[in-house]
C-alpha cells in the first residue's frame, strides 16, 4: 500500500513539473516610445559663427535622466535630448536598454561644449564619462558630431 502511494505521488509530481514546464506562447509587445519636443537648442559653432538647430526633449527629473533615449526605435537628425542636472560635475553614461547609436555632447554650466563620447554603442554598459564638469549633456544620433563639425568651445543656447 505505502509503495503504491509512493508511485501515485512520484505520478503526480512529475505530471504537475510537466504541466508547469509547457512552453509560454504569449508575446509581449513593447510600447513604443515617441519624441515629445519640450523646447529648442541651438549650437553655436565659434569657429564659422554657423548654427544647428535641433528639437529636443528635456530630461530633468530621476526618471528621465535614469530612462534617457531607452528603448527608443529611431531619432530624427534634429531631434536629440537634453539631460539638465543640478549641479556640474564630471559625469557618467552608458548605453543600458539604448537600441540606437548616439553622439553624446557634455557641456559646462557656462553653455559651453567641454566633451565628447562619439559612436556609443547600442546595449554597451561600458562607462562613458564626461572627463570634464558638465551639468548639461545633449544626445544625438551617433555620426552628427563630425557630420557638424563640432569642437569643444562651440556653445548652446536653449
Amino acid at each position: 500500500m505505502f509503495f503504491k502511494r509512493l508511485i501515485l505521488l512520484f505520478v503526480l509530481f512529475f505530471s504537475a513539473t510537466l504541466i508547469s514546464c509547457k512552453e509560454n506562447k504569449k508575446n509581449i509587445k513593447q510600447t513604443e516610445v515617441a519624441f515629445t519636443k519640450e523646447g529648442e537648442l541651438t549650437i553655436l559653432k565659434v569657429s564659422d559663427s554657423t548654427k544647428v538647430t535641433l528639437d529636443i526633449e528635456i530630461a530633468d527629473t530621476d526618471f528621465d535622466i535614469e530612462t534617457g533615449l531607452m528603448y527608443r526605435n529611431n531619432m530624427a537628425n534634429n531631434q536629440g535630448m537634453l539631460f539638465v542636472f543640478e549641479d556640474e560635475q564630471e559625469r557618467f553614461f552608458y548605453m543600458k536598454n539604448t537600441k540606437i547609436p548616439l553622439d553624446l555632447i557634455f557641456i559646462s554650466a557656462s553653455k559651453s561644449i567641454v566633451s565628447f563620447q562619439k559612436n556609443a554603442k547600442p546595449f554597451d554598459e561600458s562607462s562613458l564619462p564626461s572627463n570634464a564638469p558638465a551639468k548639461f549633456v545633449l544626445e544625438v544620433n551617433a555620426g552628427l558630431v563630425n557630420t557638424w563639425g563640432l569642437s569643444i568651445g562651440d556653445r548652446i543656447n536653449f
